[in-house]
């Protein structure tokens, strides 16, 4: 269980680099752009956050103490709060955006840059991870 937990975490951490990368390269930094939903401390957060408790997971792996698998548990649950609601905030922005040839209007919001499924694989891969998680923390499928 908790090796699952780590390949479906480090997927999950995959994708949320994807997306990360495209809210970045379109600009997502600047906080003054009309329009932009997801503000900079809640994506960063949410990314830094779950890197953290990531490395707080490998390291859990390496030395088996169970109170780091309980303080990765509260990290990861913190890093889902954080995601639900850009989420949220994601899916209620979405509205039909003007394409020409393929491409967004020049004034999309960064976030609309994010390709459907990769949302949707990332939210499936993120629960996934947090129930492997919650399970290896209460005993579920050995130590």
């Amino acid at each position: 269980m908790k090796w699952a937990a780590l390949v479906t975490w480090i997927a999950t951490a995959g994708f949320g680099f994807a997306m990360l990368s495209i809210w970045l390269a379109r600009g997502g930094m600047r906080t003054q752009q009309p329009g932009s939903r997801i503000r900079p401390p809640l994506i960063l957060s949410h990314f830094l956050l779950a890197a953290a408790g990531l490395v707080l997971w490998i390291v859990y792996l390496a030395v088996d103490a169970e109170a780091l698998v309980w303080i990765a548990f509260a990290s990861l649950a913190i890093v889902a709060v954080l995601g639900w609601s850009m989420f949220a905030v994601w899916w209620r922005a979405r509205q039909p955006v003007a394409e020409v040839v393929g491409h967004l209007a020049p004034d999309a919001r960064p976030e609309d840059h994010f390709p459907k499924a990769v949302v949707g694989v990332h939210g499936l891969l993120a629960v996934t991870t947090v129930v492997l998680v919650f399970l290896t923390a209460i005993g579920v499928g050995g130590s």
